[in-house]
């Protein structure tokens, strides 16, 4: 067995899709498991290649307490049960929490780490993409990896709309939020270009999406945010005519499926998590560079909120441009 830890979110999992394909295109006779939240369930099966997923809920979230096996006292539990697995790979940090979750597996594949007692491995680089990052490791363990390999599986239409732009702006992390006025001025005046907007969001963000759709003068129905699954979301994407949205996961999957969007980045570079950068139907915004450099307050709150919704309609244009052409 290869176990593979990725105990995070959509991103997360999207930008790892490369590696796991090289570990699946290097193992091919072994079983794949991915530990992971179970509520990816349905985007793992858009990834293609993992034979199961281990759900890491009941671990809570990170950091984890050290497992007993790791020779620590602790009340924590590796994420498995039974015989440990053959290959364990961490795909989820650099440890040494994360690391020594994995203790006991018959081979380490991680990034170096004398804290974890795992001297194996290349050095962490912070500021390196992360599907780079991750494809960097396996490449030092001899599975080559293939960085644009980023497509999921299309998901089979639904009972959502095809054709419809997304506007996506909320985030688990509240500096990545564009403001909602913003986003709302945004939603209307695309809606008066002839876009059918609808507003997406887990269900904690039903109210943001609510309140966007109303500045926009939406429709109620135009709020999607709470009632589609993971997998219902990726198909709305995978249909849509655009996305717009902040640094976070409605964006990965845009870049998934090839369609046209327009990305707001605020504290995270996007040369860390941006789409790839020689695909120019994706256009990334990010409020501390160039191209907010005449807004006041680059780079702190203020700075993120003077991103101009005339800005953001420009990147519109030119990313529904390159399709035209």
């Amino acid at each position: 067995m290869i176990l593979v830890l990725r105990a995070l979110g959509v991103g997360d999992l999207a930008t790892a899709v490369p590696a796991l394909r090289a570990l699946r295109a290097g193992h091919p006779g072994e079983e794949l498991v991915l530990a992971a939240p179970a509520w990816l369930g349905p985007l793992v099966e858009l990834v293609g290649g993992v034979d199961r997923l281990l759900p890491t809920d009941d671990l809570g979230p990170p950091p984890w307490p050290v497992p007993p096996s790791a020779g620590r006292s602790s009340h924590g539990a590796p994420p498995w049960s039974g015989p440990a697995p053959e290959v364990a790979v961490n795909l989820h940090g650099r440890g040494p929490r994360s690391h020594l979750m994995l203790a006991g597996a018959g081979r380490l594949v991680a990034f170096r780490c004398p804290p974890a007692g795992h001297a194996d491995g290349p050095d962490w680089d912070d500021d390196e993409h992360e599907v780079d990052r991750w494809c960097r490791l396996l490449d030092w363990y001899g599975i080559p990896a293939d960085r644009t390999d980023l497509a999921l599986r299309r998901p089979p239409p639904g009972r959502l709309p095809a054709g419809v732009t997304v506007v996506h702006p909320g985030s688990k992390v509240e500096a990545k939020r564009w403001p909602a006025d913003r986003f709302a001025v945004l939603a209307r005046r695309l809606a008066d270009r002839g876009h059918r907007v609808v507003v997406t969001g887990s269900a904690g963000e039903r109210e943001l999406a609510a309140r966007v759709a109303a500045g926009a003068g939406l429709p109620p129905s135009a709020v999607l945010a709470g009632r589609t699954d993971l997998g219902e979301l990726a198909a709305l994407v995978a249909a849509a005519r655009l996305v717009v949205s902040g640094d976070t996961g409605v964006g990965h999957l845009a870049t998934a499926y090839r369609v046209p969007s327009v990305l707001l980045f605020g504290p995270v570079p996007p040369a860390r998590w941006g789409p790839p950068a020689d695909r120019p139907w994706h256009r990334v915004l990010w409020a501390a560079g160039e191209d907010c450099a005449a807004a006041p307050g680059v780079g702190t709150a203020s700075g993120w909120a003077a991103l101009p919704v005339d800005r953001v309609l420009a990147a519109v244009d030119e990313a529904e441009e390159t399709v035209r052409v």
